[in-house]
């Protein structure tokens, strides 16, 4: 006589009780992590942004946050005030830095006056910084940063990361020596028009002593992804020129 668990339904019913068991274990845990994934996000983006206006633990090379220890505290003293900027109007969050650039790049561009703008104000040694957030795409997934600025488009510091560029190549945007050269780019032209950086492959200023000539080196093998944060740089902190066009007149 076969035994009862060498049946069909025996299989089926045996193999549904098994997705139905993991699939609650991974549901109870996801919802068990989401409180500290969350609290990491925010960590995170703290650290991103006091970065780019110069609040970091950097050494002669290397690029290196703040703790996360002590991140909460010094966003609080560094960061004067955090704005939105939608449809031309101008308001405060306090909680401007958790806005979802990537969903509301989505949304800008269907609706561009709904597209909300974060901007961070920033007060360290007596300099204001305005650090704001860019999102793009690079050679094989999405790309950010965020980029300090002073009144005049002038880049004070900048941090770029990524979620998947090739290692020692694309993904070499996130170290030191591509992040510093942008430090001191103009971003507005001679007349006063808005122009970016370019991520430059053969730009005649290889140590980037010029400033206002809107370019930087290229990552030598990375020619995409330095398009990508050209493109991101021009695309998204074009749409601040408003605000620090405003910002000089008054």
């Amino acid at each position: 006589m076969s035994n009862k668990t060498d049946s069909n339904i025996y299989t089926i019913l045996f193999a549904i009780g098994m997705v139905v068991v993991v699939g609650a274990l991974l549901a109870f845990t996801a919802a068990s992590l989401k409180p500290t994934i969350t609290k990491n996000v925010e960590l995170e983006k703290q650290q991103n942004i006091l970065y780019a206006m110069g609040v970091n633990e950097n050494d002669e090379s290397s690029a290196n946050f703040v703790s996360t220890d002590v991140a909460p505290e010094l966003f609080k003293k560094y960061i004067a005030k955090q704005l939105v900027i939608q449809g031309g109007e101008v308001s405060e969050d306090d909680e401007a830095y958790l806005i979802d650039i990537k969903k509301q790049k989505a949304i800008g561009k269907d609706n561009p006056a709904d597209r909300k703008l974060p901007l961070f104000v920033g007060e360290k040694d007596g300099q204001t910084y305005y650090v704001a957030p860019i999102y793009g795409k690079g050679l094989w997934d999405a790309i950010w940063g965020y980029v300090s600025l002073d009144e005049n488009m002038v880049i004070q510091g900048a941090y770029f990361d990524h979620k998947g560029e090739t290692p020692g190549l694309g993904a070499n945007i996130k170290e030191r020596f591509f992040m510093d050269d942008f430090i001191g780019e103009h971003l507005l032209g001679e007349n006063g028009n808005f122009k970016g950086v370019d991520v430059a492959k053969g730009n005649a200023d290889p140590k980037n002593e010029n400033k206002t000539d809107n370019e930087v080196d290229a990552i030598a093998g990375a020619t995409i992804t330095g398009n990508g944060v050209t493109a991101m740089i021009k695309s998204d902190l074009k749409l601040y020129k408003p605000y620090f066009d405003n910002l000089k007149n008054n």
